[in-house]
């Protein structure tokens, strides 16, 4: 989030249009931020992540991995000559299965 946006606050309804009540604190009914994601594409990017990412200046020669990492929210795996980048908790599964 950058400092010029205002911070999002859970209003007791599903974000995702539904007009489910949802619990304090949260955005979404269980799983429901993964239709409003698939809607949203589907509403403005006909459903394509290709288009989403470039139309966030993103593509082959700009990377949205890295500008995750650069974010703060995402980070890169300590293993010698490892490329993985994710989450913190995505980082600690890759290393249980790669061993390192």
């Amino acid at each position: 989030m950058t400092k010029s946006e205002d911070r999002l606050m859970p209003t007791g309804t599903c974000w995702c249009g539904c007009g489910t009540e949802v619990g304090l604190g949260s955005f979404f009914s269980q799983g429901h931020d993964k239709i409003a994601e698939a809607a949203l594409l589907a509403a403005r990017y006909e459903n394509s992540v290709a288009r989403l990412i470039a139309h966030h200046g993103f593509g082959p020669d700009n990377g949205i991995r890295e500008a995750a990492v650069e974010s703060g929210y995402w980070g890169a795996c300590p293993g010698t000559d490892c490329n993985y980048l994710g989450t913190p908790a995505s980082i600690r599964n890759h290393r249980k299965k790669a061993q390192h």
